[in-house]
């Protein structure tokens, strides 16, 4: 198979398409149009999956000030468009309450796979994934093609360390990849996360966005304790500090209680323990 042959004929239509604007145009397959929200259907090859409300609403607000700069490119399915470039400004313009939007109609013959590919490498190029949808774009790119990580280095100019290390986020816990995606750890800390239990991810991952770890820090923290059955982060030891004291609540607290995380829980049954209690508080 050769890769990236469907994205070439694209981009070659929609350059074509803008010659044709700027000469007069013809009334032809690639020349820009106003085509319908409600007759275009999205890619479902699409790899991005988290779009930032925030940045959506600020291109929406864009568009309606100052119109589309940038047309979308969509295929003619006969009885509707199908989008293949441009999938935030569709969704800026359905955000703006607009019922058409300006698109290209690119005219050419592409299969599936071709729209896969196009999809995935639109956005690698971009930089519009995060590194989890990054990571599976380099994989499927990777299956589909059967290519090693070289030859995939070479086609979307991306350093073979960079796609390896990219690769290497797909083997992180759910939890931490969903703490990635959302920001709250870096892609820095999640490669340093890469190859421990799951459990001590989860530990490390709750450390990182509590404590505010850098990427340093976490490296320290992790060679500090390597090689013990389990790293110390602060919830940790206040949890090992109140099962340290455990005999010394028992004796002082005349009522029901259990330790959970950092934080004592006592059962008082009726009015008169909680009077008991606030007595001994005073």
């Amino acid at each position: 198979m050769a890769l990236g042959r469907g994205l070439g004929a694209i981009l070659d239509e929609v350059g074509q398409a803008y010659e044709n604007e700027v000469g007069g145009g013809i009334d032809r397959a690639g020349q820009i149009r106003e085509i319908d929200l409600e007759d275009i259907t999205p890619n479902p090859y699409q790899p991005r999956k988290h779009f930032d409300q925030t940045a959506l609403l600020e291109l929406s607000e864009s568009i309606k000030q100052h119109g589309l700069l940038q047309p979308i490119v969509v295929l003619d399915k006969g009885d509707s468009y199908l989008l293949v470039a441009g999938e935030r400004r569709f969704r800026a313009h359905e955000l703006a309450g607009m019922d058409t939007i300006k698109a290209i109609v690119a005219d050419v013959d592409i299969d599936e796979l071709k729209l896969r590919e196009l999809a995935l490498i639109e956005n690698i190029q971009r930089e519009d994934l995060n590194a989890i949808e990054l990571a599976h774009s380099y994989d499927e790119l990777i299956k589909v093609y059967e290519i090693t990580h070289d030859k995939l280095s070479e086609f979307v100019n991306k350093s073979r360390s960079q796609i390896t290390n990219t690769l290497r986020l797909l083997s992180l816990s759910a939890y931490a990849q969903e703490k990635l995606i959302s920001g709250d750890i870096s892609q820095g800390h999640a490669k340093v996360l890469v190859g421990l239990e799951e459990s001590l991810q989860r530990r490390l991952v709750d450390t990182i966005i509590g404590q505010k770890l850098s990427v340093r820090e976490l490296e320290q923290l992790i060679k500090k304790n390597k090689g013990k059955e389990k790293i110390e982060t602060n919830s940790s030891k206040r949890v090992s500090f109140l099962q340290k004291h455990k005999e010394s609540f028992s004796d002082k607290l005349p009522f029901p209680f259990k330790l959970k995380n950092n934080t004592i829980e006592i059962k008082l049954k009726n009015e008169d323990e909680i009077k008991k209690f606030l007595s001994m508080i005073n």
